[in-house]
């Protein structure tokens, strides 16, 4: 980040998010064939959270472009086994509906191929459904394979960077579809950004600006399985379906790179056999609409069990469970995600200030020296609102903070002092 980006952005406390409406009635989002910088980037699509597409210069010297991929521009499956083989992997049945999803399960990686070889020679059909290998953590599975690079645009990964550090988690992906496997409609994990690339093969992508999905809820309040379903023109089922505008319809090359802000809700087809990399992923951009969205889910909780409230002492605990058990995250969890989160970018200010970048993170070195102070002090304020935020919340309130590893107050006096003390030694140039 540069510094008119920092000095633009600097004392914000709402993110200003211009309407959607250029959308409502637009099939096109924005081709990025050019050089972009970061800066640009960032004011022009992480903050407006508008979508964009880049070009398949962007993925040209990554290993899996070549290596994955037959001259005809077709999977290899042979390299493909030879490097995978035996490794257990999660595959949707596209055919079934679980909820408001695909049943999965989990196969040897040959077994999968197999099938896609046969699902081939077939016409593209298969008595066992169509089967679609999805959400497979390949690059925590095989992180010495290094076949791509996430691009500078997306590096600002608060997200990955968290399970990182607790080396748990991670929510980076490889896809690898047939013809005709598809991903029913839903908004991204946390309301974060995603980012796919095909590394071969086209998408259709059907993308809905936030708040048009209220108009597409059934009279029970759920959003529709499938979005091109006949059933959403029934009005004594979808009573709103028609105040909706349609959504952008996006085909995606082999090559490119499709960005998806935050809350678009989307659903997506594999036109041709594909495969594709995507990284869910939040930032300082971002992260009060996840905030916004983790008060959501609470409220859902609170709503569902709300008969017990007055017979349980500790209904307000087991709300913050539950929400964890379907959410994957509570409170108390968000709070250490912005703890880490912080401390890391105090370490970058602090290193700069000392000349001494030892004390960075080491998985962090190189990512948070590209982005450089500006963007750490960014982040730092970000996560300095989010924490007033918790701090004003009644149920957050409620938590035990003895339990918490983080301690409001004192961090965010920490962050005050570290950013104060920054520019004082003129690292952080304000007029």
């Amino acid at each position: 980040m540069d510094r008119d980006a920092y000095r633009n952005c600097c004392s914000l406390v709402k993110i200003p998010r211009p309407s959607y409406e250029q959308f409502w009635s637009s099939h096109f989002v924005d081709y990025i064939d050019k050089d972009l910088n970061y800066s640009k980037f960032f004011k022009k699509y992480l903050l407006p959270n508008h979508p964009c597409m880049f070009s398949r210069r962007f993925t040209e010297d990554w290993k899996c472009r070549k290596q994955w991929v037959s001259e005809e521009g077709k999977p290899n499956f042979q390299k493909l086994l030879q490097e995978f083989d035996e490794t257990p992997v999660p595959v949707a049945n596209c055919n079934a509906k679980e909820y408001n999803a695909n049943p999965k399960q989990v196969m040897p990686f040959k077994e999968f191929i197999h099938y896609w070889k046969e699902y081939i020679k077939n016409g593209h059909s298969s008595p066992k459904g169509c089967l679609y290998l999805k959400d497979w953590h390949m690059a925590r599975d095989y992180p010495e394979h290094n076949v791509y690079s996430t691009p500078v645009f997306f590096s600002s990964d608060w997200l990955n960077e968290y399970w990182d550090t607790l080396e748990v988690d991670d929510y980076r992906f490889v896809y690898m579809g047939p013809k005709g496997s598809w991903t029913p409609f839903h908004a991204d994990v946390f309301r974060s950004y995603s980012w796919s690339a095909n590394i071969c093969g086209r998408k259709k992508w059907l993308l809905y600006p936030p708040g048009q999905e209220e108009f597409l809820r059934d009279t029970h309040g759920n959003l529709p399985y499938d979005v091109t379903s006949a059933e959403l023109r029934d009005r004594s089922l979808f009573p709103r379906s028609e105040e909706a505008c349609q959504p952008l319809e996006i085909i995606q090359e082999a090559g490119e790179i499709i960005f998806v802000p935050s809350g678009w809700h989307h659903q997506v087809y594999n036109l041709e056999d594909t495969i594709s990399i995507n990284h869910n992923w939040l930032n300082g951009c971002n992260v009060d609409i996840m905030w916004q969205f983790l008060q959501s889910e609470l409220s859902s909780v609170q709503k569902e069990i709300d008969e017990w409230r007055n017979t349980m002492d500790s209904w307000h605990q087991h709300c913050q469970v539950i929400m964890k058990a379907c959410s994957g995250i509570n409170y108390a969890e968000f709070a250490s995600f912005l703890k880490i989160l912080a401390e890391h970018r105090m370490s970058v200010l602090n290193a700069c200030s000392s000349g001494n970048s030892s004390d960075y993170p080491r998985h962090l070195s190189e990512t948070l020296t590209t982005l450089g102070p500006y963007h750490a002090a960014f982040d730092l304020q970000r996560v300095a609102h989010i924490i007033e935020c918790l701090l004003c919340n009644e149920d957050f309130k409620r938590l035990d903070h003895s339990t918490l590893t983080l301690q409001p107050e004192t961090m965010l006096q920490q962050i005050r002092d570290t950013i104060q003390s920054t520019r004082g030694q003129h690292l952080l140039y304000q007029e």
